[in-house]
């Protein structure tokens, strides 16, 4: 009898859009599966210290002004103290919506706990099931006088994630912000992800604005069907009717891009 495939690793980014308030007692060291406390607790005083500053130079660093840099700034003060959700619930982006975590099936919502690590500016890595309070950061922000976020987290996370991702094929799904949060050995397997349609010229464009959303339905399929291989998606039609392109697969230095076409 064959041994069965490992399950899936599945990288996701956070979301710009997150539930409000939460159920769940406040964060503590410790409460998330993935042990980065020391650097969290870091990250996390630099953003109180960063919270003090001028509206101003709150709003370069958050991306946000008025009502949106008001609400920002008194989770991120509060976000020792405030109450939590799991990561899972409290991302609500369009890729969260797609993947709509409540309606999975049971096996599905089994394999979401082991399956998917979501990147964070704030927390580094998260698993679906963590507490996580409201806050606003961007991976790519700059606080503490270090550098970029991702920069500061590229070795702690590569060192946290590497021994989650062996001998198991990697969906890496972030965007080139979260992805730079870590140096993955060559030997990983890791897959990404692009999805094509014709551009107003009807030359082929990588899809921009929907590209979360799309992934959230991929995301959806890779839990239903654990042992998915880029071949296999071939026959699987993607809901938004794209489907897999194997004249445009290419193999880059650390990954397979897979490429997922419609209308050419």
């Amino acid at each position: 009898m064959s041994a069965r495939p490992a399950l899936p690793l599945v990288l996701l980014p956070p979301s710009e859009g997150k539930a409000l308030d939460g159920s769940g007692p406040a964060w503590t060291p410790g409460s998330m599966a993935v042990d980065l406390d020391e650097v969290r607790s870091g990250v996390l005083v630099d953003l109180e210290r960063a919270m003090r500053r001028p509206e101003a130079e709150r709003a370069a660093l958050l991306g946000v002004r008025g009502a949106a840099l008001q609400r920002a700034t008194a989770a991120n003060r509060t976000v020792r103290t405030a109450p939590t959700l799991p990561a899972i619930q409290r991302y609500t982006g369009v890729l969260y919506d797609a993947l709509d975590a409540g309606s999975l099936p049971a096996a599905s919502r089994r394999r979401l706990a082991s399956c998917v690590l979501v990147f964070s500016g704030l927390w580094g890595v998260v698993r679906p099931g963590d507490p996580v309070p409201d806050y606003k950061l961007k991976m790519g922000a700059s606080i503490g006088g270090s550098g970029r976020l991702s920069t500061r987290w590229a070795e702690p996370l590569t060192a946290a994630v590497e021994p989650l991702a062996r001998g198991r094929r990697v969906w890496n799904l972030l965007p080139r912000e979260h992805d730079a949060a870590w140096r993955p050995s060559p030997g990983l397997e890791q897959v990404s992800v692009e999805f094509v349609e014709p551009g107003r010229d009807g030359r082929p464009v990588t899809v921009a604005h929907w590209n979360k959303l799309l992934k959230g339905a991929l995301v959806r399929h890779l839990l239903a069907e654990p042992g998915t291989t880029p071949e296999d998606l071939a026959d699987w039609e993607h809901p938004e009717g794209f489907r897999y392109d194997p004249a445009r697969r290419r193999d880059e230095r650390d990954r397979t891009v897979v490429v997922l076409a419609r209308g050419l």
